[in-house]
């Protein structure tokens, strides 16, 4: 049985955690538009 490739979790972070987010300004649109959304902010 073959498993899936587990990537790990300071890559994924790095890649697409809050911190990753807030340092483009693409990112920050994001996350701007999901508060307004009234959405929680779980950006791992």
């Amino acid at each position: 049985m073959h498993y899936p490739h587990k990537t790990s979790r300071i890559k994924k972070l790095r890649k697409v955690g809050f911190r990753a987010r807030m340092k483009t300004s693409a990112g920050r649109r994001i996350i701007n538009s999901k508060r307004r959304n009234g959405r929680c902010i779980n950006t791992y």
